[in-house]
């Protein structure tokens, strides 16, 4: 237990400094008003960040990618800034608990309990327009899959936005885990780290775990409209593009972007890149198209 919480030190030491570095000197955002919350969960208290947006656009709750061991408010500061100035929405994130101090299912329980809250006290935080989109990245985008099918359905909630989600266990053998295994930054090797240390020994058969992998789910009917994002050198790549395939059989206005030159973490950790750019302004048109349809 002593060399992974070591190892997990380190890797954090590692992803802060490259994401400070990476975004350093960009502006992006910087004028957007913040303050900070502390939201009450079952385990205590979590501490949130809030991004004041517009009172006509849907409230954006998000959970920052890091194999549920790594990442924090500030690596995903700089996304999180983008995103809200580029959609105009009031942008909520949450520093859930990580493993191995935390292991499962701590960060799901903080995220179903932090969304719970936030939904319940809309009308008295940032100005919004009394909906939300629920939103992450990698980890993130498990976390906004799981939180999202255990309070659905659910008219307040009216999107999902899952960039390049993990949805099941390494051992369920799809082609992207083999074909991108040595795929920096995230190789097969780390993928495998960090879910081990966040089930710290829960098969991923057993009954609790279901709720993690959400590609298991047979009814997807009451997932609310979901714009899936997947990245081309990921071994995660299979994971969004098939459960981009389960949520459309099932009827589910799914908006399935792949980036074919792009790299995991593309999104918030490479800094300024053209990948970034375009994708920020993909989810503010894709949140501009739940509007529209919300009108009519």
């Amino acid at each position: 237990m002593l060399l992974t919480r070591l190892k997990a030190q380190a890797f954090r030491a590692y992803y802060n400094w490259i994401n400070r570095k990476v975004w350093l000197g960009h502006t992006a955002g910087h004028d957007i008003d913040t303050s900070h919350l502390v939201i009450p969960v079952r385990a205590g208290d979590m501490r949130a960040r809030m991004y004041h947006g517009s009172r006509d656009r849907p409230l954006i709750i998000y959970y920052h990618g890091g194999g549920w061991c790594i990442g924090n408010l500030d690596t995903h500061d700089a996304f999180c800034r983008a995103l809200a100035e580029a959609s105009g929405c009031t942008l909520v994130a949450l520093d859930y608990r990580l493993a191995p101090e935390h292991p499962f299912p701590a960060a799901h329980d903080d995220c179903l309990d932090g969304t719970q809250w936030l939904l319940a006290h809309l009308d008295h935080l940032a100005p919004n327009n009394g909906t939300a989109v629920l939103a992450g990245d990698s980890a993130g985008g498990n976390l906004t899959a799981a939180t999202g099918a255990s309070l659905l359905p659910n008219p307040t909630i009216v999107g999902t936005c899952m960039i390049y989600p993990a949805t099941e266990h390494y051992l369920a053998g799809l082609p992207s885990f083999t074909e991108h295994a040595k795929s920096k930054p995230l190789t097969l090797p780390i993928l495998r780290w960090f879910m081990d240390t966040y089930l710290a020994g829960h098969a991923p058969a057993d009954r609790e775990t279901k709720t993690i992998f959400v590609s298991r789910r047979s009814d997807y009917r009451h997932f609310p409209a979901s714009l899936i994002v997947t990245a081309e050198r990921d071994p995660l790549r299979d994971d969004g593009k098939r459960l981009a395939i389960k949520m459309r059989q099932a009827g589910v206005a799914v908006c399935y972007e792949h980036y074919g030159q792009e790299a995991h973490g593309f999104a918030s950790s490479e800094g300024p890149t053209d990948g970034h750019r375009h994708l920020i302004n993909r989810i503010a048109q894709w949140l501009d198209s739940l509007l529209k349809d919300q009108d009519n």
